[in-house]
């Protein structure tokens, strides 16, 4: 399971030209998930997204995660994390787990996060239009596997 993460100062994410998802400081958390993923690997991600440390503290350092500064996550499904580019000029997704069995995860890494800090959705398999304002810029790829 991969998780983009993105530190914003603001994100939303718009479905056929409605809100259905926005934050203010936080992560965009744009999430891929593999076929062998399961709900360990889920509550692993959860953890280490919501306590990885990318915000600055009072001397200007990398030291506090979302949750120590009360920030909020946009979770976002993102198959193509999950694609191998290893090889020629076009992408597969022969890793990706397969949609019905990946939402039921992408639900749960949700509602994990959810316990933890504040969280707004994208939807699940729709076109999505994401805006943001990368704060730093400061992005860094997770990964967990089983």
């Amino acid at each position: 399971m991969k998780a983009l993460i993105q530190r914003v100062t603001r994100a939303k994410v718009t479905v056929e030209q409605q809100i259905v998802g926005e934050i203010d400081s936080g992560l965009l958390v744009l999430l891929g998930i593999d076929a062998g993923d399961t709900e360990s690997v889920a509550d692993r991600l959860a953890s280490k997204v919501t306590n990885y440390r990318v915000f600055a503290d009072d001397a200007g350092h990398m030291n506090q995660s979302v949750r120590d500064i009360r920030g909020e996550l946009l979770v976002v499904s993102q198959f193509t994390l999950s694609a191998s580019t290893k090889k020629g000029l076009r992408p597969s997704f022969s890793a990706a787990k397969s949609p019905d069995l990946a939402e039921p995860l992408y639900e749960y890494f949700v509602a994990r996060v959810g316990e933890l800090v504040g969280v707004q959705t994208g939807r699940f398999g729709a076109d999505m239009q994401i805006e943001l304002v990368n704060d730093g810029p400061v992005t860094f790829l997770l990964e967990v596997m089983e």
